[in-house]
């Protein structure tokens, strides 16, 4: 033992009154998406967005299906024809099995244009882009096909040359059928003959509102004036409350022994509000039925250029939901690539300050990060970024939560007593409801197959 001249620091501590923090949570993020999006009170539980009727043919994609090594083609997604949509199944399934599976190259020509179109073209892996000349005779690239697309129906049901060129960005697989095939199909079935003739008579089909609003504009004098109404959707779409829920249990003698300096039911409660928010949002973006990412139209799906989101790409977002655009949403790791790639071409975005962070912005709308955005891969992952407009005056995405909840600590969420039981544990049931609804079509948009493992060497 050494001789010592004062209390060592080690037995003064038994003495002192420790400073505490809050218990921490890693998993809490800043949830942009729930600050950014407006929310609706919903008062009856219910939320119905009436729109004016519409015809959309489908998503504009063929599902394919793998069965003992062998690509197929799923007969009932061939529905999205509009001329198999009522036809029975035993044909669809015929159709489906002339699907031939091809593999291809990067750059090589899938289709020429002006070609005749004997093919019906499903892609299964891979990207291919659509060109067409210009009108003073440059190349136009038309649109990026990507995985569960298919090319060109109209050319290849009419027998048509086709419209533009089709050449591989990269390799991949692809599903195809002759037309030969259709054609044995309506000799031996009348229906079918004659929707596909009636298809093939009719003017090309567009997506878009039905009855159009007549008016007259730019007239002189005592015209007669056209008559007019606005149809509206027959079956409108309706949003139920969604729900997190979870019981947050606390012993009592946990609760009435050690309260202090911290109300230890509090901050239990705290932790599981930051945790039923988090899954909030997640389900707000992912979920099956009401998940932004899976309301998205089939005219609002672009896919990259070239795998790394570039601001071409961006841009080519920002044509589909020109009206107002507010947010960008994207995972951190598609948000950093972005800044690589405007790095690369010398044009760095601007940053400006929302919800008290700095956020990269493009053409004046903020990048918004979530981990919440799916990532899949590991390396050169791939992702997806999402552009939206806000606001019921705006026609875009609204969030929806109840106008008021029995036990609400916060609104949308409740934090129910639910007793003692014979082990002195008090039960608490927790829950949020909340819903995300997107009014018009063009509010949302998304970018796929964003490629996030690219780095460039500057040396």
């Amino acid at each position: 033992m050494t001789d010592r001249l004062s209390l060592s620091p080690d037995a003064a501590r038994q003495l002192a009154t420790t400073t505490k923090t809050r218990p921490q949570m890693r998993g809490i993020t800043p949830r942009y998406l729930l600050r950014a999006l407006p929310w609706v009170d919903v008062e009856s539980g219910v939320y119905r967005v009436n729109r004016r009727r519409s015809f959309v043919l489908g998503d504009d994609k063929v599902s394919v299906y793998t069965q003992d090594g062998v690509r197929h083609v799923l007969a009932e997604d061939l529905r999205e024809l509009p001329y198999l949509r009522d036809v029975d199944g035993a044909l669809l399934s015929q159709l489906a099995d002339s699907f031939e599976e091809v593999t291809f190259e990067p750059g090589q020509e899938l289709e020429a244009e002006g070609s005749p179109a004997e093919r019906l073209w499903v892609l299964v892996e891979g990207r291919a882009e659509k060109r067409a000349a210009g009108r003073y005779g440059d190349d136009t690239l038309l649109e990026v096909a990507g995985e569960g697309h298919y090319f060109d129906l109209e050319a290849w049901t009419r027998s048509e040359p086709m419209p533009y060129s089709v050449r591989a960005i990269t390799a991949g697989v692809a599903l195809r059928a002759d037309r030969a095939a259709l054609s044995r199909l309506c000799d031996r079935e009348g229906a079918l003959e004659a929707s596909v003739s009636a298809y093939c008579s009719s003017e090309r089909i567009r997506r878009g509102e039905e009855h159009p609003v007549d008016l007259s504009a730019g007239h002189v004098g005592e015209v007669e004036l056209p008559g007019t109404y606005v149809e509206y959707e027959d079956v409108p779409r309706e949003y139920h409350m969604s729900l997190a829920q979870t019981m947050l249990r606390v012993h009592t003698r946990v609760s009435d022994l050690y309260n202090e300096p911290m109300d230890q039911t509090r901050v239990q409660a705290g932790l599981t509000v930051e945790a039923l928010r988090e899954r909030q949002e997640w389900s707000i973006l992912n979920h099956p039925e009401f998940g932004l990412f899976h309301n998205v139209s089939a005219g609002q799906r672009v896919q990259t250029l070239a795998g790394p989101p570039t601001p071409d790409d961006l841009d080519e977002l920002l044509t589909r939901v020109w009206k107002q655009p507010a947010y960008f949403l994207a995972h951190p790791r598609a948000i950093a690539a972005f800044g690589r790639e405007c790095t690369r071409r010398g044009v760095p975005p601007v940053i400006d300050s929302r919800f008290g962070s700095p956020l990269l912005t493009w053409r004046g709308v903020p990048l918004l990060p979530s981990d919440k955005v799916r990532l899949t891969g590991a390396g050169a992952g791939t992702t997806e970024i999402l552009l939206v407009r806000v606001g019921e005056e705006e026609r875009g995405v609204v969030g929806l939560r109840p106008s008021g909840v029995p036990d609400e600590v916060e609104p949308g969420l409740s934090m129910r007593n639910m007793g003692v039981d014979a082990k002195g544990i008090t039960s608490y049931l927790m829950t949020a409801y909340f819903n995300a609804a997107v009014l018009v079509e063009d509010a949302i948009a998304v970018l796929q197959n964003v490629e996030v493992g690219k780095y460039h060497d500057y040396s």
